[in-house]
């Protein structure tokens, strides 16, 4: 009997689903998209500007189409269930063109959404089936394409002026804009003095509390503070300017007489604020549980598509989680005000609260509420992760307390005058709570201030009066909270895109974290110069905010999307043109400097190289050294001196060599000296060369960078959780590099989700140690690099000299020493210091003991997951089989089988892996 398909974008996703729909139902998942544009060609048709997109099946993913397509010719109807939202749409029209051809009957095949995963939401989703939303799907076809435009005509660009690998995004460039002038406002930041003052003061009855200066004279002390965007003046308001004035005023208040001039007493009423949206989800998980958007998302996600609660099996705990809209359903607030009147009448609202969306809002779902009040976060506590349950927590809170009464405070505030001549007059302010309304759900720090009964006329007497000097600071850095506040105010994004916005530029070396604040790199920097100046109004804060208003149109069906195209293609070209010929070339910038070369005392020049700028002594030539040749030089010597000047000019240095030692050298300044100097070395080497002075001293510009040295600089990265299936992703390296991937990468079917890294992130500064080196006597250096700190000499490129973590063994081939190594991959091996002389590696550790039973003069340590043993190289049954040499016959052992084993541990994490580095040469 054939049943109906279910297609769904998660293995999480479906299993909920699958236990709503019964046995009559096949819930299968995709994986996220299965199509997309090519990655080797832009895949938009630009001639005839119809912009039409190529449309590939996904590499990794033609077997989950193949077994959707097998499984959709079978089916009685197919239901196409991804997310409700954009991307969900066009995955579901990707499914559709892909299974559409192998149905009997194309009608079977529809669209079907639901913003809670629970039996109620997603059966009347079922009896609601519909066709795909084409307007949806142009959306979203709209952005990938503007995106590809963006990244595929101005990405070019930047790899021919800056560097390979880098990347411009449409509406990442934009974000970044926004770190980058923060950045420079705080850099150009002139702090303004101003001091306050504080009366400590004290009630004829005894009680002390402390007032704060306001002004004098009834008019509001205020220090001058720049003026704001719009040129006008700006205030400090309650602040003295400098020290002079405050110790005027302090002189006065020493003999002043204290009364209390005014006691205000008024209620103030705060009330609840609306359920969450995505951007204040974000901000508050940000805020108060320190978790970064990503996790956020991923931890949400999970909540969304489903959680063993135990009896009630897997279910849904929240609504969908990407929104901006404040509304909810009418049964949802039957239930969070039937749960509320159980806390008492006081606490439930007469009408139940509606709360108005913002005007751009798409109000396309819910806000994000919990499915079920009754699922009170302590009830479901056991079947919760920490993170999950602190997330739904939250939650739950936020849209219960949304339909609750205001929380009522006891507001007092008092005037006081210190007479002295002038009035000096102060303020003091304190509150009490009175009723606690929706704060009794909504935990939030709601300390009382009580001041002591004061009336008016009455005197006080001044304990001590306290000035206090301050300064004013620069805007703080963006963090990722404050940064989704500020792209949802300005309009650029959208709920579903604010996680991959800050993902992107971090991804891309942009931007770093220090103490949880965006600081951009300086390769951020530069990028963000060149494209915010050649491309002004694509990369327009308020352009790339239009946009999104455009790509709603598109939605809502208002818009013809090839329309939008056109105009921002337009744009595009015209500046395309701009910055194809006026673009500055950073690569070969050179900025004069007036840093000193270290070695030769030359001024130092401001150069770019791959990984960013760096200083270099201005002596450095390029110029190779000539060859001078003596029999052409004895027949005539201007001949040869006129050919070597035109390679390079003096001074030069002369030098005889043999092979790579050179045997005499000199600096000469004219040609008399060049002569004498050539006479001098003929015969001293094997041939006479003629050389440029040149220096090869540099050092990094650290100070363009972040300070990686910061406190906050090393936190640890945290979880992340695949965008497809929710599992938490891991480290694994690969031929270029490490990467994050699904821990299904390899499974059947694959998950191929995967987030590169950045291959080259900026490097700590060097240490400098004590300990000479070896070879040259310089100082070491402690260095970053790519498989972590290494210890090196300071004098390279002229001394190599790495300090390396040696074995106490002997290399079994040529007595040499063993160090520990790590290949590309980042796996351990042990490897002779003569390579390539010495080819001889083992994948095992070497141990300094011998063999009791054979002699043989060194032991292996292996690790399998029954424990660790130590094991002689010759017992040849318990260790791996080595791998032959590819093409080469199978080598014969020339030692005795031994059987020597000795377990000294427990199971290692892992078993030893092969090294690609090793050479196939393992232990004989």
């Amino acid at each position: 009997m054939s049943k109906s398909l279910v297609i769904v974008e998660s293995p999480a996703k479906a299993k909920t689903i699958n236990k709503y729909l019964g046995d009559d139902y096949i819930v299968e998942a995709s994986l996220g998209h299965i199509m997309d544009l090519p990655k080797n060609d832009i895949g938009v048709e630009l001639k005839k500007r119809t912009f039409e997109p190529t449309l590939i099946v996904s590499p990794g993913k033609e077997k989950i189409v193949d077994r959707l397509k097998k499984l959709a010719a079978k089916a009685d109807a197919v239901y196409l269930a991804p997310d409700p939202d954009r991307e969900g749409e066009a995955i579901a029209a990707h499914l559709a063109m892909q299974l559409r051809p192998v149905l009997k009957d194309k009608a079977t095949l529809q669209r079907v959404t639901f913003n809670e995963i629970t039996q109620k939401a997603v059966k009347a989703a079922f009896l609601q089936a519909r066709d795909v939303n084409e307007n949806l799907v142009d959306a979203q076809q709209t952005r990938r394409v503007l995106d590809r435009l963006v990244g595929y005509q101005i990405s070019p660009l930047l790899w021919d002026k800056v560097r390979r690998g880098l990347s411009a995004g449409r509406v990442q460039t934009v974000a970044l804009r926004l770190i980058v002038e923060r950045e420079r406002e705080i850099n150009a930041f002139q702090p303004v003095e101003y001091w306050n003052v504080t009366g400590k003061l004290k009630t004829p009855g005894g009680q002390s509390f402390a007032a704060k200066f306001t002004g004098i004279d009834g008019e509001t002390a205020r220090v001058p503070n720049g003026l704001d965007a719009d040129g006008k003046a700006q205030f400090l308001l309650n602040a003295l300017p400098n020290a002079a004035a405050t110790l005027a005023v302090t002189a006065d208040l020493a003999k002043a007489n204290w009364s209390v001039v005014s006691v205000d007493r008024k209620q103030r009423k705060r009330n609840p604020t609306a359920p969450y949206t995505t951007s204040k989800l974000q901000q508050d998980a940000a805020g108060r549980l320190g978790f970064n958007v990503r996790r956020t998302m991923g931890v949400a996600q999970r909540l969304y598509e489903g959680v063993d609660i135990g009896g009630d099996g897997t279910v849904g705990l929240i609504t969908y989680m990407r929104t901006d809209s404040t509304r909810v359903s009418a049964d949802s607030v039957v239930e969070a005000r039937d749960y509320i009147a159980k806390l008492g009448p006081d606490y439930l609202p007469k009408q139940a609260v509606d709360y108005k969306g913002k005007k751009d809002a798409q109000d396309a779902h819910e806000a994000i509420r919990p499915t079920h009040v009754d699922y009170t976060p302590d009830s479901i506590r056991s079947y919760l992760s920490e993170e999950q349950y602190k997330l739904y927590k939250m939650i739950w809170q936020k849209f219960v307390s949304s339909q609750m009464t205001a929380a009522v405070f006891d507001q007092t505030t008092v005037e006081i005058a210190a007479k002295a001549g002038k009035t000096y007059d102060f303020r003091v302010s304190g509150s009490i709570l009175v009723f606690d309304g929706f704060l009794k759900v909504w935990e939030n720090a709601s300390e009382d201030t009580i001041l002591p009964e004061m009336t008016q006329g009455q005197s006080l007497t001044a304990e001590s009066v306290d000035p206090e000097q301050k300064f004013t600071e620069p805007p703080p850095r963006f963090n990722e909270a404050s940064l989704v506040k500020t792209l949802e105010e300005k309009g650029i994004g959208r709920p579903s895109t604010y996680a991959s916005i800050i993902n992107t530029i971090q991804d891309r070396d942009y931007v770093k974290k220090i103490g949880a604040k965006f600081v951009p790199t300086e390769i951020g920097m530069v990028v963000t110069e060149l494209l915010v100046k050649n491309f002004p109004y694509i990369f327009e804060a308020g352009y790339t905010a239009r946009l999104e208003g455009e790509l709603d149109a598109v939605e809502g069906g208002t818009e013809r999307w090839t329309d939008l195209l056109d105009g921002f293609y337009t744009h595009l070209e015209q500046e395309l043109l701009v910055a194809e010929h006026d673009m500055e070339d950073i690569k070969r910038r050179e900025t004069p400097t007036d840093e000193k070369c270290d070695k030769c005392g030359s001024p130092l020049i401001l150069k770019w190289g791959k990984f960013g700028s760096f200083y270099a002594c201005s002596a450095f030539s390029k110029a190779k050294a000539v060859t001078v040749a003596l029999g052409p030089w004895k027949k005539d010597p201007k001949a040869v001196l006129k050919k070597i000047t035109g390679s390079f000019q003096f001074p030069m240095i002369v030098k005889a060599v043999t092979f790579d030692e050179t045997n005499y050298s000199e600096e000469v300044a004219d040609a008399k000296h060049f002569a004498a100097a050539v006479a001098k070395a003929s015969g001293k080497g094997k041939k006479v060369t003629a050389e440029p002075v040149s220096c090869d001293f540099t050092k990094e510009n650290f100070a363009a960078k972040p300070d990686l040295t910061a406190p906050g600089a090393d936190e640890q990265p945290e979880q992340e959780f695949c965008d497809n299936c929710g599992k938490e992703m891991v480290l694994k390296n690969g031929p270029w590099g490490p990467f994050m991937s699904c821990p299904d990468y390899a499974a059947d079917p694959p998950c191929k989700t995967i987030r590169k890294l950045t291959q080259k992130v900026q490097t700590k500064p060097p240490v400098v140690l004590e300990e000479p080196c070896p070879k040259c006597g310089k100082p070491l250096l402690q260095r970053d690099g790519q498989y972590g700190e290494f210890i090196a000499c300071s004098g390279y490129p002229k001394c190599k000299y790495v300090k390396q973590e040696l074995l106490d063994v002997k290399c079994p081939k040529d007595g040499g020493d063993l160090a520990v190594r790590k290949t590309k991959r980042g796996d351990t091996f042990y490897g002779c210091v003569n390579y390539p002389k010495c080819d001889f590696a083992s994948n095992m550790k070497l141990v300094d003991e011998v063999c009791p039973k054979c002699d043989s003069a060194y032991l292996l340590e292996y690790g399998n997951k029954e424990g660790t043993y130590l094991v002689c190289p010759n017992n040849r049954e318990f260790l791996p089989k080595r791998r032959p040499k590819k093409g080469a016959p199978e080598e014969i052992p020339t030692t005795p089988e031994c059987t020597y084993e000795r377990r000294i541990g427990g199971p290692k994490s892992e078993e030893p892996a092969e090294s690609e580095e090793a050479l196939e040469e393992s232990v004989a």
